[in-house]
């Protein structure tokens, strides 16, 4: 009861995150209630959260991907919720209850070195990879499986959910993958403007907690000719 009150807390007041750390130093950044509001619509939108949706919440609830990826756009609807410290072994034993859980690629590469992993089924389970660039060995890995794996791009300062692509068979795996630029993927759908400017991306938008203020992510990135969007690497 205590975690889902301070749920309807943040809600209603929003909170002060700390950023991830993996594009640079640790900073807090406050997350409005109405920046929250348009965030969770997104994510609900794009990942196909309900009411009727079970989500296993095994990232950080500190950092946006653990709060913000689905706990939050989730809570909000009266999803069912489940948080635990993520444990690849009882991932793997626990997932297949759910129809949502968000991932970190090293949490995948972990799940995937399980010997429980070669004959798991995650038919019907979305999974959202993000939060550190996703390699596409790992896309195939899971896609294999049979779930719709959602590679998502996002910042503590936008989105969670701000760029990413879906996917559910091997053969538009295979498609994107033989057309991708150096790099990593991003993904083709946006939910912000964007614009990049001297090689590194700029986004605003109502899930930017700077609204219309164009934010310099730092993050070098390049477009392909199908709008595809490839993460370089940070500015310095």
């Amino acid at each position: 009861m205590e975690q889902k009150n301070n749920l309807a807390q943040i809600l209603k007041n929003g909170i002060e995150i700390k950023s991830s750390g993996t594009t640079g130093p640790q900073k807090k950044i406050f997350q409005s209630p109405r920046k929250l509001k348009y965030a969770n619509e997104i994510s609900r939108e794009c990942q196909k959260i309900s009411s009727k949706s079970k989500i296993y919440t095994v990232c950080k609830m500190e950092h946006a991907g653990g709060l913000l990826a689905q706990t939050l756009p989730g809570y909000e609807v009266g999803a069912e919720i489940l948080i635990e410290k993520f444990n690849a072994y009882n991932f793997c034993k626990k997932v297949k209850k759910f129809t949502h859980t968000h991932i970190t690629p090293n949490h995948a590469k972990a799940i995937s070195l399980t010997k429980s992993f070669k004959n798991l089924d995650l038919k019907n389970l979305w999974i959202t990879c993000g939060s550190e660039p996703v390699e596409w060995k790992l896309i195939i890995d899971y896609v294999k499986k049979g779930c719709n794996f959602m590679v998502n791009w996002g910042m503590t300062e936008i989105g969670p959910c701000a760029i990413n692509t879906t996917f559910n068979d091997i053969k538009t795996v295979m498609k994107y993958k033989k057309r991708a630029l150096t790099g990593t993927l991003m993904g083709n759908k946006t939910y912000c403007e964007t614009k990049i400017v001297n090689n590194t991306l700029r986004v605003k938008g109502n899930i930017s907690v700077f609204g219309d203020k164009w934010f310099d992510t730092k993050d070098i990135v390049k477009l392909n000719k199908n709008k595809e969007y490839y993460f370089q690497g940070r500015s310095q």
